[in-house]
């Protein structure tokens, strides 16, 4: 297959190497498919022999023998071939549908242990696409694409063989036109893999304009964007719709182009049959069998030129999937384990840039931290608050200077048990579309009782309102947990935060997006919440924050003041005027 096409280049076989690599462990099948392929293959130039046995021995010298064989023989020889068939079939697409798993778990796994950077440059759309649909095109190439291949290109074989055994230079006229066959397939592969390429980029960018108009209905209905969103989603589902007919006008083009050239040499081979000198050397039954490999030759032929379009988009796909999976992790060489951190921390001269170009977010910030302190971050929007609170998980790593936990950098731990220190809750929730009680034990490392489960939601405000729910704690919240409230989300997040009873806890404006009977019941959930841990707030309410053992107020990314609240106040610098604004405003 590869052999046939020059666009293969180094680099195409290695994709196509690695596809194929997807196979391996399940080489036993595999190898019984292919032997499965290779007796079917046979199958078809031992029919042709059938048919010159038939008729030298059956028509021509009337053998009773013959006539009582060849029934019996065509019987055996598609039974044999129908039973090759389905095993080469069934085997093939067992060993596919393994393919996808293992590839979908692969990307899947490598999303998650992927940085955040990663994902603040790729759109959900896109990185779901890769998973779908390039996934299965890849699994395509590298299941039934070879099962097509390696059946028909067996069969050229063995019919190529038997026509050179009945006539050699007839068949010499047959591969005459073979450089125009390659031509015609080597433009084809060429524009295949371009036009694959643009159909998984369109897919993509379906998917992500699709997702907005579903994740957004509510403010699409409000600010009347149905029409906005409805040309969006034309524009890039016609783009879609042209690019997939470059592509099949390029498959269906080069199919009847190589039969065509095909039919040619079988009407020259037909002519010159007829000739005397022709019929002096072989039989007639051989020269029937002739055109009979000939035309059994041309359905094979056919679909390896169409399936050639499946390994150029496999191809196209493979490129997509493995530069995901080429995507270089998060980096985690620490080596010192860290089963419970006292919570002392320190940012040690910090500079922090998302791109370069735009300039430092964080500015040579240097900030020490007690444990059991809280320390609440306050500034103006974009003054690097979050961002700050974003690297002691190591979510992004600083440009400049290191972060300590306990006085030991925190890119000598263990990433995963530098993590386990932490609690995190934000202002937007993350739950997952499963059961309250799983939601609120996610991540657990053994799962907890229910009445554990039960004290985590009690002391965070949110056993009332669960055991109130149709189904307890074993409720569905839906997607994001859309079935429930912005207050009672965030109960559960505190009650996750609780369970998981982490010597560190980051608040990310937890409070800021509710109304003051929420705030209420959240500040109480919080308090508990913080009781003997460090502590980072996030704070948009600075009233919140009055009781926080230090106040950090961020400007442009750098530290300007530091203190408590009444220290700051009588200081009258930035936060006393932040204070003021805000005051005035409630």
């Amino acid at each position: 297959m590869l052999s046939m096409t020059n666009p293969f280049t180094t680099q195409a076989w290695g994709i196509y190497g690695r596809l194929l690599g997807y196979v391996g462990p399940y080489w036993k099948l595999g190898s019984l498919a292919v032997v499965a392929m290779v007796i079917g293959a046979a199958s078809q130039a031992a029919f042709a022999g059938i048919i010159q046995y038939m008729v030298d021995e059956s028509f021509i010298e009337q053998d009773d023998l013959a006539r009582q064989l060849v029934p019996l023989a065509l019987i055996v020889l598609f039974l044999i071939h129908g039973t090759a068939h389905f095993v080469s079939d069934y085997g093939i697409a067992w060993v596919g549908r393994y393919v996808v798993k293992d590839m979908r778990q692969n990307v899947f796994d490598h999303y998650l242990r992927l940085p955040a950077r990663f994902f603040d440059h790729s759109s959900p759309g896109m990185l779901l696409a890769k998973l779908t649909y390039d996934i299965e095109q890849v699994a395509r190439a590298a299941s039934h694409a070879v099962v097509v291949f390696i059946r028909d290109f067996f069969t050229v074989i063995f019919l190529v063989g038997y026509m050179i055994y009945i006539s050699g230079w007839l068949a010499l006229i047959f591969f005459g036109l073979g450089p125009v066959l390659y031509g015609i397939i080597n433009y084809a592969n060429k524009r295949f893999r371009k036009t694959s390429r643009r159909i998984q980029g369109s897919i993509g960018n379906v998917a992500q304009i699709a997702e907005d108009g579903i994740r957004g209905q509510t403010e699409v209905k409000v600010f009347g964007g149905h029409g906005y969103e409805s040309e969006r989603f034309e524009q890039i589902n016609e783009r879609n719709r042209s690019q997939q007919m470059r592509y099949i006008a390029v498959k269906a083009v080069s199919q009847p182009l190589v039969q065509f050239v095909a039919v040619i040499a079988l009407s020259i081979i037909l002519y010159l049959a007829t000739m005397d000198v022709v019929m002096e050397e072989i039989t007639p039954g051989a020269l029937i069998s002739f055109v009979a490999a000939m035309m059994l030759l041309m359905p094979p032929v056919k679909r390896i030129v169409g399936v050639n379009a499946e390994i150029q988009r496999g191809i196209a796909a493979g490129e997509s999937v493995f530069g995901i999976l080429d995507e270089p992790p998060e980096e985690d060489f620490g080596t010192v384990p860290l089963e419970r951190a006292e919570g002392r921390i320190r940012y040690e001269q910090v500079s922090f840039a998302y791109k370069p170009e735009d300039g430092d977010v964080l500015k040579d910030v240097t900030l020490d931290i007690e444990p059991g302190q809280t320390i609440a971050l306050v500034g103006r929007s974009g003054s690097g608050k979050t961002t700050l609170a974003s690297l002691l998980p190591r979510f992004y790593e600083p440009t400049a200077g290191r972060i300590l936990l306990d006085g030991v950098p925190i890119r000598d731990y263990r990433l995963r048990d530098l993590r386990q220190q932490m609690a995190l809750v934000g202002q937007q929730v993350v739950l997952f579309n499963d059961t309250l009680a799983n939601n609120i034990s996610y991540g657990m490392p053994t799962p907890p009782s229910e009445e554990e489960i039960r004290a985590a939601a009690r002391a965070a405000n949110a056993e009332e309102f669960i055991d109130k729910l149709p189904n307890g704690f074993e409720t569905l919240v839906g997607e994001n947990g859309v079935l429930l409230s912005g207050g009672q989300r965030q109960r559960v997040a505190i009650a996750r935060a609780l369970l998981k009873n982490a010597p560190i806890l980051i608040l990310d404006e937890a409070t800021s997006a509710l109304d003051s009977e929420s705030e209420q019941q959240i500040q109480s959930a919080l308090d508990e919440l913080m009781t003997g841990r460090t502590t980072l707030v996030i704070a948009h309410r600075l009233s919140t924050i009055e009781d926080a053992d230090r106040i950090v107020v961020l400007d442009q990314g750098r530290i300007v003041e530091s203190g408590s609240h009444r220290e700051l106040i009588q200081h009258d610098g930035h936060y006393a005027a932040l204070h003021r604004i805000q005051f005035s405003e409630e």
